[in-house]
């Protein structure tokens, strides 16, 4: 079974040769520090509002030995309690197909927290023009215990696997508003501070807290690669979404 795109031509071009342009000049802009990264939050937004801040995390993973990556994305438009790995044998996208991997867990089959969700799918063409040969496991989060979810995905952490945990940051205030609220983000993700972290707003908060969880269990320390909101890239300033990129590495 082929989980197909519900998102290219609205988050990202359609057009397989645009879509490599506009990834490119995203990672062209960008300069990092080189890290030996486990674990990422990236945004996952429209690519012309969040894609530049998502780069930079992803210029880091260029320069990764990564065979599989673990995706935490939020269920925006399929209310649920638990949390769902896809059972899709792929996921595609305009730059090809990405075999899933298939493991053995707790979480739910419900594949229609899937269907229409766009947190997770907005990554893999980024992850496809900065790794060759990987797998993915797809985790769509609903109602569910950061502590659970962080306890399960650990078992499946190893020295070639990465996590990214989806998020966008604080939604439809105004620039300077904007930048204060998330400032709260700022500084307690990269400082491994859950309990400051349970009171950021963020769509992807359950994923970003069972990140951190891990990120603590295993000794990582934590980075704030770049942040900016949509008042700086494609957007108004009257009403701005925040996005934050932040790393754990050992």
């Amino acid at each position: 079974m082929i989980r197909k795109s519900v998102a290219a031509g609205s988050f990202y071009p359609k057009e397989k040769e645009r879509l490599e342009k506009i990834i490119d000049l995203f990672l062209q802009k960008v300069e990092v520090d080189k890290i030996n990264a486990k674990g990422f939050v990236m945004p996952h937004a429209g690519y012309i509002y969040s894609g530049q801040v998502a780069a930079y995390g992803y210029k880091i993973i260029k320069s990764l030995k990564v065979e599989r990556v673990i995706l935490l994305g939020p269920s925006h438009f399929i209310p649920f309690v638990g949390s769902s790995i896809s059972t899709a044998d792929y996921w595609e996208t305009p730059l090809g197909k990405v075999k899933v991997d298939k493991v053995k867990t707790t979480f739910l089959d419900f594949p229609a927290a899937h269907q229409y969700e766009h947190s997770i799918e907005v990554q893999l063409p980024f992850l496809q023009k900065v790794l060759k040969q990987f797998s993915i496991i797809p985790i769509s989060i609903g109602d569910d215990d950061f502590n659970e979810i962080a306890e399960e995905v650990n078992k499946l952490v190893d020295e070639k696997t990465i996590i990214i945990a989806s998020s966008d940051l604080s939604h439809y205030y105004d620039y300077d508003t904007a930048i204060k609220i998330d400032n709260l983000a700022n500084e307690a993700i990269p400082k491994l501070d859950i309990n400051k972290a349970k009171k950021i707003e963020a769509c992807g908060k359950i994923g970003i807290l069972a990140l951190m969880k891990i990120a603590k269990k295993n000794g990582w320390n934590g980075k704030k690669l770049f942040y900016a909101n949509s008042g700086d890239t494609a957007g108004d300033k009257s009403q701005v979404v925040g996005y934050g990129c932040y790393a754990f590495y050992e």
